[in-house]
C-alpha cells in the first residue's frame, strides 16, 4: 500500500519567494560575491618650503646696556641768603645762562656798594700820593726836604697802589657775590625738580652748599653695556683693519633698542671702552654716542645695543622655522629633485633680521622645509607649497598655527 503525500507549496504563503532560496542567497553572498573594495596609496603629507637665500651683510653681537647723560650737574648756591623766586618748571629744557633760582640780594649789594666806595677811595689816595712822588725829585734837588722825607713819600706812593689793589679785589669779589644771587644753569639740559622752594634758607659755604636742584644733558647722550672679550678681540680686528684703510681712527657703528621698539632704530658710533677688563667678569665697559635730537632716550633707560662682529660678507640665510634639533646637531630637511626629502647637518651662526646664517652645510637656491617637519622623515615623498602660497591644503595651515 502506498501512500501519497499532500503536494505542499509555500508559495502561496510567501508568494514570489522560496524557502530554500533564503539561506542559499545569504551564503552565496558570505561566499565573495559582495562588490569589490580597491585600495588608495597613501596621500603624500603637505609641507611649506622656503628657499635659502644669499645676502651681503654685517654679523652683530648683541648686548644690554643702560643710557646715561654725557653731562650731570648738581645745581648748589656759592653765596648764602634766602630764595626769593624759583624761576623754572620741573622737567623743563633749560639752556646754558637761563636763571633758576634767585637768592635776595640785598645785603650783597650792600656789601658791593661799601666795596666799592673803598675802592673810590683807595683810588683818591693813590693819587695823592702820586703827585707828591712826583714833586720829590726836584724838591730833594732843591733841598726843600730832607731824604727821609723823600723816601717816605715814596714809600706812601706805593702803599696807595698796594691799598687800591686790595679794594679792587674786594669790590670785584663783593660784585661777583652779588651776580651769585642769580643761580644760572651751567649747561643746556633737562632740569630736576626744584629741592628747596621760595623762603628757604640756602648755605653756599664751601663744604656745607644745599642742593637746589640737578640738570642733566639729553643730546647726545651715551648708552653704557658690558662686552664680552670675544665679541672685544672681534672688534679690535674689524677697528684695526678699518684704520689701516682709511689711516683715521674709524668710528664703528651701533645701534640702539629701547625696551618698547621692535628692531634697532637709533644709529650711533662707539666712542671708547674702558683701559681694561675686569678679571672677574671677562668683560670690558663700553660706551656709545647716540643722537637724541627728539629727547626720546632718557638718562637711566635700559637698553639693548649691537655691535658688529664681522665686516660685511655673503652669507646664507633660512627661515628659524627650518631648524630641527637631533640631540647636539642642528639640521634641515630639504627637497630633492624627486620631490622627496632629505636629512641635512648644518652649522648655524647668529641670527641676522628674523633669520639664522648657515655656516655650512646648504647651497645658495636650495628649498628647505619650514612647516611640517613633524610629519616627513628622510627619503619619503612630500607635497611642497611653497611659503605664502594661497592654494595651501587646510591640513598645512593648521600646522602653521
Amino acid at each position: 500500500m502506498k501512500l501519497k503525500l499532500p503536494n505542499l507549496s509555500f508559495q502561496k504563503y510567501l508568494p514570489g519567494c522560496s524557502l530554500l532560496a533564503l539561506p542559499l542567497a545569504s551564503l552565496f553572498l558570505a561566499a565573495g560575491c559582495s562588490p569589490k573594495v580597491t585600495s588608495q596609496p597613501p596621500q603624500a603629507p603637505v609641507v611649506t618650503i622656503a628657499p635659502v637665500e644669499q645676502q651681503e651683510i654685517v654679523e652683530w653681537n648683541e648686548f644690554t646696556g643702560y643710557t646715561d647723560a654725557i653731562e650731570k650737574v648738581e645745581v648748589r648756591p656759592r653765596v648764602s641768603g634766602h630764595i626769593r623766586a624759583v624761576r623754572f618748571q620741573s622737567g623743563q629744557m633749560v639752556k646754558k645762562g637761563d636763571v633758576l633760582f634767585e637768592i635776595d640780594p640785598r645785603w650783597h649789594k650792600a656789601d658791593f656798594d661799601r666795596r666799592q666806595a673803598e675802592y673810590s677811595q683807595a683810588k683818591v689816595h693813590l693819587e695823592n700820593a702820586e703827585r707828591e712822588a712826583k714833586r720829590t725829585a726836584q724838591l730833594l734837588t732843591n733841598k726843600a726836604i730832607s731824604t727821609e722825607e723823600a723816601d717816605a713819600r715814596q714809600a706812601r706812593f706805593l702803599e696807595a697802589q698796594a691799598a687800591l689793589l686790595g679794594a679792587e679785589a674786594a669790590r670785584d669779589s663783593a660784585k661777583l657775590d652779588l651776580e651769585f644771587t642769580e643761580i644760572r644753569s651751567p649747561i643746556n639740559g633737562r632740569v630736576s625738580r626744584a629741592l628747596l622752594t621760595e623762603g628757604n634758607y640756602a648755605s653756599g659755604v664751601a663744604g656745607t652748599t644745599t642742593l637746589l636742584t640737578t640738570i642733566v644733558s639729553v643730546d647726545p647722550i651715551h648708552v653704557y653695556a658690558d662686552v664680552d672679550e670675544n665679541s672685544l678681540l672681534k672688534f679690535n680686528k674689524i677697528a684695526q683693519s678699518q684704520k689701516v684703510t682709511s689711516g683715521e681712527q674709524p668710528k664703528i657703528p651701533v645701534q640702539l633698542q629701547l625696551a618698547d621698539e621692535e628692531g634697532y632704530p637709533h644709529e650711533g658710533y662707539i666712542e671708547s671702552f674702558d683701559n681694561r677688563v675686569d678679571p672677574a667678569t671677562g668683560s670690558i665697559l663700553l660706551r656709545a654716542i647716540f643722537p637724541n635730537t627728539d629727547t626720546r632716550i632718557v638718562p637711566g633707560l635700559f637698553a639693548r645695543i649691537r655691535i658688529p662682529g664681522s665686516e660685511k660678507h655673503t652669507a646664507l640665510l633660512i627661515d628659524e622655522r627650518a631648524i630641527g634639533t637631533d640631540q647636539a646637531q642642528k639640521f634641515v630637511f630639504t627637497i630633492t629633485s624627486t620631490n622627496t626629502v632629505a636629512y641635512r647637518p648644518i652649522t648655524l651662526g647668529p641670527s641676522f633680521n628674523g633669520k639664522r646664517i648657515v655656516r655650512n652645510g646648504l647651497q645658495a637656491g636650495e628649498q628647505v622645509v619650514v612647516n611640517g617637519l613633524q610629519r616627513v622623515r628622510p627619503g619619503s615623498p612630500v607635497n611642497a607649497q611653497p611659503a605664502g602660497a594661497t592654494n595651501a591644503s587646510p591640513s598645512a595651515e593648521v600646522a602653521q598655527h
